[in-house]
């Protein structure tokens, strides 16, 4: 059975968007729009909760692999139901062409119909181009080609559903995406998570690689198991579970390679470093996950906000310092999300969390907010 196949709990709507049906004064055209935010919720919902994990398998090869298709399948045929499921809602309550006009000029509610029929449109098109890529044999007969594929699709589908509940809802006033897109702080979560996990995994992976260069003969076994262990505490780790399947197989792929080296009675120091290399360089490019919009906005945000507290706490350093180190203490909680985007202001996150920034005075609070300060000025993300 397959995770979409497992019923989730009815999903809601937030309360922004609540607000915002609730505002509409043509009550018939609120229940209809109601019906397909709620569809929506519900489709993101479902081709969100699909573990890929229990599909994969520690052998790497090149060898056809049928059976997974079979194993596949139906999570293919709940998809694809998911996705016309939202269709058939839309059709049902907003029926008929879009109107004319260029969909970037469009700004008022009498919009939203055709907003919803070109949202509608476009999943209808990524229905097709599924359906193309799961008759592609290359596809088909690769385990993780196909699992990457399977991902990369419920993925998309949920991104064209955030943006057809963003639009329409910007219909009607100004609104953020985290107010309005149902899903949307949990995806933002699973990213920040990500993102957090595999930073640390590089640190690890880095100053393994530099022991490993200096080992002794003696040495280099103890290193290839150590090295073993770090990459399996990885695999149960929350991050492993939202990578994607293209990095999880080189993942995969490293760890036979370590692992191979780790039961050997005397493996060789270089044969080591080349595979420790390696893998250096693949969890380096696993920080590339900075460049998804969803963090990027985040990062903006919370950017911003830490900034607004640091300046309240620096103005009240001398007058009122309790007011003070508890605002700096706030900016440092809510910085922990951008952990991972700049090592430097990891290694200042990493000290904050062992300070008790709460209990701060003096020169030393006052201090600690500049370098802080300091800190988020050279982050870059604008």
């Amino acid at each position: 059975m397959s995770a979409a196949a497992e019923n989730p709990p009815p999903a809601s709507l937030t309360p922004r968007l609540e607000e915002i049906l609730q505002s509409l004064p043509d009550r018939a055209f609120s229940a209809r729009l109601r019906a397909v935010y709620l569809a929506a919720a519900q489709a993101i919902l479902r081709l969100s909760d699909l573990d890929l994990v229990k599909y994969e398998t520690p052998v790497v090869d090149a060898s056809p692999d049928l059976s997974l298709w079979e194993e596949m399948a139906p999570v293919i045929r709940d998809t694809v139901m998911d996705v016309n499921a939202l269709l058939n809602v839309i059709r049902e309550q907003f029926p008929g062409q879009p109107p004319g006009g260029a969909p970037a000029a469009r700004k008022g509610p009498g919009d939203v119909p055709a907003l919803l029929q070109e949202g509608m449109a476009k999943l209808a098109q990524s229905i097709t181009q599924l359906g193309e890529a799961m008759r592609n044999p290359a596809v088909v007969s690769d385990r993780w080609q196909l699992l990457a594929e399977i991902q990369r699709f419920r993925s998309n589908y949920r991104e064209q559903m955030s943006q057809l509940v963003f639009e329409t809802a910007s219909a009607f006033g100004e609104v953020s995406r985290a107010q309005v897109v149902p899903g949307y702080e949990a995806e933002v979560k699973a990213a920040v998570t990500v993102r957090a996990i595999t930073s640390d995994l590089s640190r690890i992976v880095s100053a393994r690689l530099a022991k490993v260069r200096e080992a002794k003969p003696e040495e280099v076994l103890w290193n290839a198991q150590q090295l073993q262990t770090e990459l399996d505490a990885f695999g149960r780790t929350a991050a492993y579970r939202n990578l994607r399947a293209q990095d999880k197989r080189k993942i995969v792929e490293a760890r036979a390679e370590v692992g191979a080296l780790a039961i050997q009675t005397a493996p060789d120091r270089q044969d080591l470093v080349t595979v420790a290399e390696a893998l250096d360089a693949l969890v380096r490019s696993l920080s590339s996950v900075n460049q998804r919009q969803l963090l990027i906005l985040h990062d903006r945000e919370v950017w911003a906000a830490c900034g607004v507290r640091l300046e309240r706490a620096l103005s009240q350093s001398t007058k009122d310092p309790v007011a003070s180190a508890k605002a700096l203490a706030e900016a440092a909680v809510s910085a922990q999300s951008l952990y991972g985007r700049d090592a430097t202001m990891d290694a200042f996150l990493r000290k904050a969390r062992k300070l008790k920034l709460a209990t701060l005075t003096g020169p030393e609070l006052r201090a600690t907010i500049e370098s802080f300060q300091g800190q988020l000025a050279q982050l870059d993300v604008m």
